[in-house]
């Protein structure tokens, strides 16, 4: 257990701030992340996940959960290495190690804490329904229903457009349920001097269980998500993942458009910030089946 009176974050070396929360270096390789705004009751199923988690590279562990001054800071051990996006690797084989990622995932059984985990920093996990497609759709629903105006009015056609999306979503067959990251971008994939896959951090988001197509598709288009290449890099990827991992084309493009749908205002709920833009942007341009 952490000895809570000697955990002063003023004095430790801050080395990541994210959406959620800024991580701190500790002694005897572990770190220590302070949570803006998730309470204990939120991360313990999250340590529950990822102690069911097996895949060949290291994945977070929480060792302790630690209130302090009405602040969470959760106790881990370090992952080593540095993020695919600054690895110094070229982009064909960063998508080589994207490609590596996303069959290890396909292939990570998930137990009960997967589907119990909560998603976008609620109490509510995605699983709220028997089959994978009526749970999305149960997602689907609930955000808009937050967020439409906003949507709306910045994309006249996302009533139509949602709708399409639920009728065409996939259901699940239980074999095929796999372990989702929900957030797999470059710089939560880590590499080690030789270029290797050594860890997968930031899991929590929209982290559940479910289908790995789901992760390939979302991981195309964030691949490079505002760069000047972007069109392009998502293009690739997602050739990559149809060519190497089997995933239909019309399949990926959906699960884009439900991911811009649901997770548009994910970071302001007002829709001013960039991934807002980037998601209305995202559902101009899919094409769906």
């Amino acid at each position: 257990m952490t000895d809570r009176s000697a955990l002063d974050l003023g004095a430790l070396e801050e080395i990541g701030r994210g959406m959620e929360g800024v991580v701190y270096r500790l002694p005897g390789s572990r770190i220590a992340k302070a949570w803006f705004t998730r309470d204990a009751a939120q991360l313990r199923p999250l340590a529950e996940f990822y102690a069911e988690l097996s895949l060949p590279f290291a994945t977070p562990e929480i060792l302790d959960i630690v209130e302090r001054d009405g602040q969470v800071v959760t106790i881990e051990r370090e992952l080593t290495g540095v993020p695919l996006s600054s690895s110094g690797l070229d982009l064909a084989q960063q998508r080589e190690r994207a490609v590596t990622v996303l069959a290890a995932l396909a292939a990570a059984a998930t137990g009960p804490a997967a589907r119990a985990l909560p998603v976008f920093g609620t109490r509510t996990p995605l699983w709220t329904a028997d089959t994978w497609r009526a749970s999305l759709v149960n997602l689907l629903e609930l955000r808009l229903a937050k967020d439409h105006q906003v949507l709306r009015a910045a994309l006249p056609i996302v009533d139509a457009m949602a709708e399409r999306v639920a009728a065409t979503l996939p259901d699940l067959a239980p074999e095929a349920e796999r372990a989702v990251h929900g957030d797999l971008c470059r710089p939560n994939v880590l590499v080690d001097s030789a270029g290797d896959i050594s860890g997968l951090l930031d899991w929590g988001f929209l982290s559940t269980a479910g289908d790995p197509a789901f992760d390939a598709a979302t991981f195309a288009v964030f691949f490079d998500m505002y760069g000047p290449a972007a069109t392009e890099q998502a293009a690739a990827m997602t050739a990559l993942v149809t060519t190497r991992l089997g995933y239909a084309p019309e399949l990926l493009r959906l699960y884009q458009a439900y991911y811009a749908l649901i997770g548009a205002t994910a970071y302001d709920e007002t829709g001013q910030d960039g991934h807002f833009a980037w998601c209305v942007s995202l559902l101009r341009n899919v094409s769906l089946p």
